[in-house]
């Protein structure tokens, strides 16, 4: 059974996979996913904090994904990568509650799950090069 903080990465993914095509207020699209998509979690605070800092560093976020993968431009990742590596990067750069190896295995499952037989490996890839590069 997933853990709920498993859970609530995946809601965040969906809103902002959900924001990235149909714009809107992703705070609102937030609610609706929680509500409909994680109604028996009772704690949801840590999706909102987790979007809220995902938002806040998106440049940031962006430009680490184009230098740690120089071959992909940002539009051309397939939009569900985008999003985990997304989340992912936040999780590792800028939320110091999660350990690093669990916000890399984390997305790089999300990857398994939603992306492509391929998607494991470059959100893999991207991320361990990120987490050595943090690491210098």
């Amino acid at each position: 059974m997933a853990s709920e903080r498993h859970n609530l990465r995946v809601i965040v993914i969906q809103t902002l996979f959900a924001w990235e095509f149909r714009g809107g207020d992703p705070d609102a699209i937030l609610s609706y996913n929680l509500v409909n998509g994680a109604p028996q979690i009772k704690d949801k605070t840590y999706a909102t904090l987790l979007l809220k800092k995902t938002l806040l560093h998106r440049k940031e976020i962006k430009a680490t994904i184009e230098k740690f993968a120089p071959e992909w431009p940002f539009e051309k990742i397939a939009p569900i990568d985008r999003a985990i590596l997304q989340v992912g990067i936040c999780e590792l750069l800028y939320t110091k509650d999660i350990p690093d190896l669990v916000a890399i295995n984390e997305a790089i499952e999300l990857a398994k799950e939603f992306g492509v037989e391929s998607s494991s490996k470059f959100v893999n890839g991207v991320l361990s090069s990120v987490y050595d590069d943090s690491k210098k």
